[in-house]
């Protein structure tokens, strides 16, 4: 069954329309004669929504009841059983009741397109994950209900909604948002302007990318090569030496002066070593200062450098690229041709190229005259096998050319003709390697022989040192070769695998930095060796036979992640497939890797699967964790249960029977005390079970406040008046007049106020102040009492569930209080901290966010009223300072 596809609508914030036009689409799509059915959709009592709503198919929805409360949610069997063509589903993040099948609405939607199902659906920006901690620090206001940004990304089209604040600010006043006694609150915090400039910008920035990521894939799927300069791309490249901070710096002032524009580094590899020395430590530090740029940091393979820079800088769409001025000397570069920069420049085409100079580009020379260090320079033994052979059939003979005409006059005796030989023989097996130096050895042998031993101009020798001369030197010519043929085999392999060391150290580096996922892991390497694509396969039935046709059986494997363009869904498909452990492969389409790069491969497939599995440890461990805050959660509910539930209701229970007791004959006044004692027994009993329930219903995210504008004078009273033992011994102090009113939920801020209270009055025997004030958009209440204290490095423990910082009589409570204070602070957008007060004592402080603009109008009222006491007459026989007033 083909799978179905995503659309979904994305925001900056709630009212700028999106369930608007998912509706419209879904009557679009109708009139052209699909079958779409309104899943699920929230119109928040929007009258146009609503009336978009009008005319398609709507699914009734399911009544689930947690806790006592009755919720409607979508019924998913219901929509997987009519099996429409397309379904619109509003508020892509919704948490489900529990009692459904999945946990989350976008998991819902998952079981619908793998049912073949069309999914059209809504998100805000700050229901993002990655973007969650951003917009709450942007607007303070946290978001419980985020949506993982892969199953965004994942969607086969996504539309950004946009609008200016000012529109959606103009929208909300007209009521087209919220309720009208919800309007100049929200104006005042969530909607004011800036907050939704940053929003709207976010938005933007996120579908960019979004966009950015299917232009690549589209550029990869049609192989086009050409620069598209759609966004400024500037991709430095890093030769491994020290100048590579330079470089970075430069490039990405670069990309600075241009809006939006985007820094990449990239680090060329060779297979048979780096040329000019690289420095792991400074590749380290300078991909440590690329990311805190803001850039991003590749490292691919290639033997040509300049194309493979070229080639990487096409792929990424790069429009310009800095390069790093030569290291090699004028007299070399006359002697060995044009470099990597000037090699890059001829093959840029369409991409500036910036060529920076730096302090390294004049390193200490080398005599030019001094060959390359073969130990270094390894290609020399393997690209120049057929330079070494030519040499070694063409230097002898003009090594002799030379003896013969210029040696007579020179004074060059035998010995001095033997040992040139030699050492040409050793040059010629340093250029070609073994099979040269033989070569040569053979032919020089002979040249002796013929034009140098007596008697010249034949093979004959008449003398026996000469035999053992010619023969000790092919043997030394021979064994001198075959040492150096060797050190430079073993110097190849040394580099090659210090490469390959290199390559795995950066794949080990983005596992234990635990910053990457595998997708982003399997592009890493795609794009370090070149691949066409890459994808990790999980065996579906590990314990099952091993049928021949099972690596071509796309029901046998799971796609764990891939990238690139068209990936194999099974190992027969892929050019190469190397074993990744446990019923695991990592499948490849392209070129043919050769051995040392599948070494490399094999190596990076256990890495790929040590992150799959760090992943699925993490996932273990955060439900472990869980698991363990349940049980220690359990296990002082049942201390808890065992006395300070016992212990309330051992007493109402004794009150009730003596009162019951036929056989006793009470005064009144014993009477009317044990139903007192009775009635505090129970409240007591009430106020733990609901501290129990409240931070039990807070843990799992279940409380959710119900914001309003409130006076905060109205409040304070009432929380005084539910602690009974606050008889006379709180004073509460407030302004007379402009304080704004407090946007909590009013039964909420009661409930903290009166735990402070009680709190500060179980553990002091002075008076408690209550002091409010207002201060900036927030207002603060400050619970003072007299009492021993609380240490500094106690404060965060006393906001812990049943902790009483060793209290052991149990004659305090359970703990909760404060931690429940806490809680509900928070949840309505507040906070709780703890102060010294002078002089000895502690002071907690709640503040909770005020209603902008009410303070404002309440002190224009105060300037209103004095200006009409100034113009009222003077009463007669008022004396002189009624007067000046």
């Amino acid at each position: 069954m083909q799978r179905g596809k995503l659309r979904v609508y994305l925001g900056a914030a709630p009212g700028v329309g999106k369930t608007y036009k998912m509706l419209e689409e879904g009557h679009r799509r109708a009139e052209r004669g699909a079958d779409v059915v309104l899943a699920y959709v929230e119109t928040h009592g929007r009258a146009t929504t609503a009336k978009m709503a009008e005319g398609l198919e709507l699914i009734p929805r399911i009544t689930r009841e947690d806790r006592g409360v009755e919720f409607e949610e979508m019924d998913l069997d219901t929509v997987l059983a009519r099996r429409p063509q397309i379904a619109l589903v509003d508020e892509l993040p919704h948490s489900n009741v529990p009692g459904g099948r999945h946990e989350k609405r976008w998991q819902d939607i998952q079981d619908m397109l793998d049912a073949g199902i069309e999914v059209i659906s809504t998100v805000n920006v700050q229901h993002l994950e990655s973007l969650n901690d951003v917009v709450q620090r942007i607007t303070g206001v946290p978001q419980r209900e985020t949506v993982p940004d892969e199953v965004v990304r994942s969607a086969d089209q996504i539309e950004l909604v946009d609008m200016s604040p000012e529109s959606l600010r103009r929208r909300l006043a007209h009521g087209n948002v919220y309720a009208a006694e919800k309007i100049d609150a929200a104006l005042g915090n969530y909607f004011r302007v800036g907050n939704l400039t940053a929003l709207r910008e976010l938005a933007l920035l996120w579908v960019a990318d979004r966009v950015d990521e299917v232009l690549q894939r589209y550029r990869e799927e049609h192989s086009i090569d050409r620069i598209w300069e759609a966004r400024e791309r500037v991709v430095v490249a890093l030769p491994g030496g020290e100048e590579g901070e330079l470089l970075i710096r430069r490039a990405a002032r670069i990309a600075a002066r241009s809006a939006g524009g985007e820094l990449i580094a990239v680090h060329i590899a060779r297979s048979d070593g780096l040329s000019g020395g690289t420095s792991p430590t400074a590749l380290a530090a300078q991909r440590h200062l690329i990311e805190s740029l803001g850039g991003s940091y590749h490292s691919i393979i290639g033997d040509d450098v300049p194309r493979a820079l070229i080639e990487f800088a096409q792929a990424k769409n790069a429009t310009q690229l800095v390069l790093g001025t030569s290291r090699r000397s004028r007299v070399n570069r006359f002697l060995t041709g044009q470099g990597i920069g000037e090699t890059t420049i001829m093959l840029s085409g369409d991409i500036d190229v910036h060529m920076v100079t730096h302090k390294e580009a004049a390193p200490r020379r080398r005599p030019w005259w001094l060959p390359p260090n073969p130990f270094r320079h390894a290609a020399w033994g393997r690209g120049g096998s057929w330079l070494g052979i030519s040499a070694g059939v063409a230097a002898p003979p003009v090594l002799t050319v030379a003896l013969t005409s210029a040696g007579p006059s020179l004074g060059v005796n035998l010995t001095s003709d033997v040992l040139l030989f030699l050492s040409l023989t050793v040059a010629i097996s340093r250029l070609g390697g073994m099979f040269s130096a033989f070569v040569a050895a053979l032919w020089s042998s002979l040249l002796l022989n013929f034009y140098f031993i007596p008697p010249v101009h034949t093979l004959t020798i008449a003398e026996t040192n000469n035999w053992i001369a010619l023969a000790v030197f092919v043997v030394v010519g021979l064994t001198v070769a075959s040492v150096v043929d060797l050190a430079i085999k073993q110097t190849r392999s040394a580099v090659n695998a210090s490469a390959e060391a290199e390559t795995l150290n950066a794949f080990a580096l983005a596992v234990l930095r635990g910053d990457e996922a595998i997708a982003a892991l399997l592009e890493r390497f795609r794009e370090t060796f070149s691949m066409e694509s890459v994808c990790l396969l999980q065996r579906t039935e590990t314990d099952g036979p091993r049928l021949p046709d099972a690596i071509d059986d796309p029901r046998r494997w799971t796609l764990v992640a891939a990238t690139g363009a068209e990936p194999a869904l099974t190992p027969a498909r892929a050019d190469t497939v190397i074993d990744a452990g446990p019923g695991a492969v990592l499948a490849l389409r392209g070129r043919t890797l050769p051995a040392a790069d599948q070494r490399v491969l094999a190596a990076f497939a256990a890495q790929a699967t040590a992150a799959m599995e760090r992943r699925r440890l993490s996932r273990e461990a955060a439900a472990a964790q869980s698991l363990a805050a349940a049980d220690k959660m359990r296990t002082a509910l049942l201390a808890a249960v065992s006395h300070d539930l016992r212990t309330p209701l051992a007493a109402a229970k004794a009150s009730i029977s003596t009162l019951r007791d036929p056989e006793l004959e009470l005064p009144d006044a014993d009477r009317a005390e044990l139903l007192e004692a009775a009635e505090e027994s129970l409240d007591k009993l009430t106020r733990l079970v609901e501290n129990l329930l409240d931070m039990s219903r807070l843990q799992a995210g279940a409380l959710k406040p119900r914001l309003e504008p409130v006076a905060i004078e109205e409040i304070i009273p009432r929380a005084i008046d539910d602690v009974t033992e606050s008889a006379g011994r709180v004073h509460v102090e407030a302004p007379d007049s402009g304080l704004p009113d407090a946007l909590v939920d009013a039964p909420l801020l009661e409930r903290v106020v009166a735990n402070l209270v009680g709190n500060a009055v179980t553990h002091t025997d002075s008076p408690v102040v209550i002091t409010v004030s207002a201060l900036g958009d927030q207002i603060e209440v400050r619970v003072i009492d007299r009492g021993p204290g609380i240490p500094e490095q106690d404060w965060d423990l006393v906001f812990r569930p049943f902790q009483r910082l060793g209290d052991r009589d149990n004659t305090t409570g359970v703990g909760l209080g404060l931690a429940l204070s806490r809680g509900l602070a928070e949840a309505m957008g507040g906070t709780l901290v703890p102060e010294d007060t002078p002089g000895g004592g502690v002071t907690m402080v709640l503040s909770v966010p005020a209603v902008p603009g009410v303070r404002l109008v309440a002190e224009r009222r105060s300037a209103a009223e004095e200006r009409s006491a100034r113009a009222r007459p003077t009463p007669a026989g008022a004396g002189p300072q009624a007067q000046e007033a």
